[in-house]
């Protein structure tokens, strides 16, 4: 009985045991019998964690900030710059509350094209990343703005793809060079996207620091497969040396086929370890902790029409193959006979929404990158990136629109051509160069046609005339004829035509020491007068030419503007005596006394050959007919600061480019400075725009380079817009040649030599090269252009031509109607009659004179005169 007291303690103490693993039992077999309740708790366990996380994923993302990159056309950066900015995304994406879950710790990389740019380069990330997103690694040549938020349309047709890493998991991604830029095949693939048709694609790159249990869990991974992959190359070459060097699946068939070992003939052997693996060799980049990151890079499309928003989808999975090498970017999903289950198939929509609407990042388990694999896209486009011109950043050319200037045909990357302009309130100067039939000249032309059908005003002055007769055929139109004149001093034809003009006139109320200036210093800039070679004949040039405009105003008041006096009245002032005390008699009330003391005491000292300086171009100008009709009448109706005002579309075709026709010329130019400066007193909002055009420059600034150096720099604050076309830059006058260069808003050229243009590719940073210029097609151009404030190119364009660009505008039939309503306008009148009104002029003057002298003035004027 003693014996049996233990045996019953140990009995006790096993009985709770049993009874716990009975009750065990029971409850695992009625879980088993009751499974579904245990999938039901376990599905409301998952679903309400997810809910939780999505909440709190949601409200950190809920506050988001977005900023826009621009870079300039210089943006070169280095590694070193791409580095330390991939830094600050990795440091901004865990800049993050300590609760906020992993999927809302990211920052990510927005590429854009939606018709504004070619490829829109944005940040976004949590409000509290802000100041490390803000930072700007890039320095001066990329612009870090506030992100306008983005609203997007919904399109008919959508599609959306999710990219992972295939291929050997630990192998790194393509070391794409930054020259040319990796962003390139991007902005090919999306060059021709039509934004007017509802069409846009955006990229999104999301960036999240790597946490260290998933990067331990997925270095065991990565060593189980390798170790595994080892094992079976080590059972392979086992039965390979087993069976003697026999082909190994048909020994391994065999031994399935016969349910038995086949061994071989030559007795024992010694089994092959398995390959000892080598961590680094097998993690491969994902042997270091530095730099690495986890990305999720999503990509959606939008169409108005069916089939291009898969077409560009496309696109852009060909372009993201340039990145490939080891591993490369694939879309996910599954290929299942003819369904593609992908980011787009109902079963994973959602989720891909979720992800794009609130940036929530869940990468794929196999998209582990180092930062050099992303060097591509942690940047803007540089400037070895070949950006498209859209409509956004160069305008297309609408016919009638005032706003727009014509400058050429651009040509896309995707091979569509559309005629570019631009803005007209922009484009201040412009500048063409280029060698002889280039089609500087051609391009000239389609611009001026254009602004003048849209009601714009402009002046065309050409030595050669060869621009009117190219042009009139596009100008004679109903509406154009009432505003063109054409000033003709060719002479050509049994019948000509002239116009008339008097520089001196005082009909239209100039002030009158601004036409003696004029006058003075375009006879002192054409003949290479200064206050140091020439100071006698520009003191006399400027006294003679005070009195005869004051003649001419008094011959105004009193109601008779055909008694005013011209230039080649001149001669007659300073070398008749009786002609001039008539006529400072009658000037008198209206010269300084520091003028009328220097007739008195200093001209009847000079001797009798001081004049001849200023008297001889004066002889050269009269000898020839037309210069003589033109000039010679009293009242002249070529006013340019008329035209300019009305909008007139004015043609003026010099004689040639001789001596005397270079003189002529530069009257014409500083008549035109000295008119355009008078719109001073016009309030700057009613000043209507007017556009001289000049070419070849060469002959006209040989005559004034100072007066069209002087447009280059004021025209603008009184809206003239001065256009010029030269073969040769180094021809042009220095101070001509820098003021054309300074302030050009557009800058062109065609092809020829490379030393005639290598002046313009310096201003554009040898890019392109003056050699790739020189060898262009003809009516090719490359020019750099203010839109917007910024300035776009250099651009290769086709030089537009008239044919085919104005072909709905050519009135062959109306061109003689335009003719004779061109010189009706411009006052022309046949050059027989004009010369012999010119030849009269002096009788009708001195008969002027004559009877406003009183004979007291007169003899009171004679003693102190002659």
């Amino acid at each position: 009985m003693e014996s049996a007291a233990p045996a019953m303690t140990d009995l006790e103490a096993t009985g709770p045991v049993v009874g716990l693993l009975t009750h065990l039992l029971a409850t695992a077999g009625w879980l088993g019998a009751h499974w579904y309740l245990l999938v039901v708790v376990m599905v409301a366990a998952v679903t309400a964690g997810e809910m939780v996380v999505r909440r709190y994923a949601a409200r950190v993302t809920s506050q988001r900030m977005a900023l826009e990159l621009v870079a300039n056309r210089h943006f070169e950066p280095s590694m070193e710059e791409i580095f330390r900015h991939g830094l600050q995304l990795v440091r901004a994406s865990a800049a993050v509350p300590w609760w906020a879950p992993r999927r809302a710790r990211a920052v990510q990389i927005r590429l854009r094209a939606d018709g504004s740019a070619p490829l829109r380069y944005r940040l976004e990330g949590p409000a509290c990343s802000e100041r490390l997103l803000s930072i700007n690694p890039f320095g001066p040549d990329v612009t870090v703005t506030q992100a306008q938020p983005v609203i997007n349309t919904r399109g008919k047709y959508t599609v959306r793809a999710e990219f992972v890493l295939r291929g050997k998991p630990v192998a790194p991604l393509r070391e794409v060079p930054l020259e040319p830029d990796p962003l390139q095949p991007l902005v090919d693939a999306v060059s021709d996207l039509k934004a007017e048709l509802g069409e846009r694609a955006e990229i999104r790159l999301d960036i999240q620091q790597a946490p260290r249990w998933a990067l331990r869990l997925r270095r065991r991974q990565v060593l189980a497969g390798a170790e595994q992959a080892a094992q079976k190359e080590a059972q392979r070459s086992a039965r390979w040396l087993r069976h003697g060097g026999a082909d190994s699946v048909l020994v391994h068939l065999q031994e399935q086929l016969s349910h038995r070992t086949v061994r071989s003939p030559q007795g024992l052997f010694v089994s092959p370890a398995p390959r000892r693996v080598d961590e680094s060799q097998a993690l491969g980049k994902l042997a270091e902790d530095d730099q690495l990151m986890r990305v999720q890079l999503l990509v959606m499309c939008v169409a108005d029409q069916e089939g291009q928003a898969q077409a560009r989808l496309a696109q852009i999975s060909a372009a993201l193959d340039v990145f490939g090498e080891g591993s490369r970017w694939a879309m996910r999903g599954r290929r299942l006979g003819p369904w593609w289950v992908g980011a787009d198939h109902w079963l994973n929509r959602s989720s891909f929404e979720r992800r794009w609407r609130l940036g929530h990042c869940q990468p794929p388990r196999a998209n582990w990158v180092r930062m050099e694999e992303l060097t591509g896209l942690l940047k803007p486009p540089t400037m070895h990136c070949r950006l498209p011109l859209l409509a956004g950043d160069l305008p297309s050319f609408v016919f009638g629109n005032g706003q727009l200037l014509l400058q050429g045909a651009y040509r896309g990357p995707e091979g569509r051509e559309r005629l570019v302009a631009t803005f007209a309130e922009e484009t201040f100067f412009e500048v063409g160069v280029g060698k002889a039939g280039g089609g500087k000249t051609e391009r000239a032309l389609a611009q001026a046609i254009g602004w003048a059908h849209a009601d714009g005003g402009l002046m065309f002055v050409d030595p050669h005339r060869d621009s009117w007769p190219r042009a009139r055929t596009f100008l004679a139109h109903d509406d154009l004829m009432d505003r063109i004149m054409l000033v003709d001093l060719n002479g050509l034809g049994p019948d000509t035509r002239v116009s008339s003009w008097n520089p001196l006139g005082m009909q239209h109320g100039p002030v009158p020491h601004e036409v003696v200036e004029a006058m003075t210093d375009a006879y002192a800039s054409m003949l290479s007068w200064n206050d140091a070679t020439a100071p006698r004949a520009i003191t006399i040039l400027t006294a003679a030419l005070a009195v005869l405009v004051a003649v001419n105003a008094a011959a105004c008041r009193v109601g008779r503007p055909e008694d005013q006096a011209t230039l080649f009245h001149v001669r007659a002032l300073v070398t008749d005596p009786s002609f001039r005390s008539a006529a400072l008699a009658v000037a008198d009330g209206d010269l300084d006394e520091e003028t009328r003391a220097w007739w008195r005491t200093v001209f009847p000292t000079l001797p009798p050959d001081a004049c001849a300086v200023i008297i001889n171009p004066m002889v050269r100008l009269a000898a020839n007919p037309i210069t003589r009709a033109f000039l010679g009448q009293p009242v002249g109706s070529y006013d340019i600061r008329t035209a300019m005002d009305s909008r007139a579309i004015v043609w003026v075709c010099p004689g040639g480019s001789g001596p005397t026709d270079r003189l002529l010329t530069a009257l014409l130019a500083r008549d035109l400075l000295r008119a355009v400066r008078s719109r001073r007193e016009i309030p700057e909002d009613q000043r209507v725009p007017f556009r001289p055009y000049f070419d070849e420059l060469i002959t006209l600034t040989g005559s004034a380079p100072e007066t069209i150096a002087a447009m280059f720099e004021d025209f603008r604050k009184y809206k003239v817009h001065v256009h010029g076309m030269t073969q040769l830059l180094a021809r042009l006058p220095a101070p001509v040649r820098l003021s054309l260069m300074q302030n050009a808003s557009t800058l062109a050229t065609t092809a020829g030599s490379t030393s005639a243009i290598a002046p313009v590719t310096a201003e554009w940073g040898g890019n392109p090269s003056a050699e790739r210029v020189a060898t262009m097609e003809r009516f090719s151009h490359y020019m750099s252009m203010n839109v917007r404030g910024r300035r776009v190119g250099p651009v290769k364009v086709r030089g537009p031509h008239l044919d085919s660009v104005f072909a709905a505008q050519a009135r062959p039939q109306q061109v003689p109607d335009l003719e004779r309503a061109a010189l009706a306008n411009a006052g022309a009148l046949p050059l027989s009659e004009l010369a012999e009104h010119a030849t009269k002029q002096l009788g009708r003057i001195t008969a002027f004179l004559a009877e406003h002298a009183s004979a007291t003035s007169r003899s009171h004027l004679s003693k102190g005169y002659e």
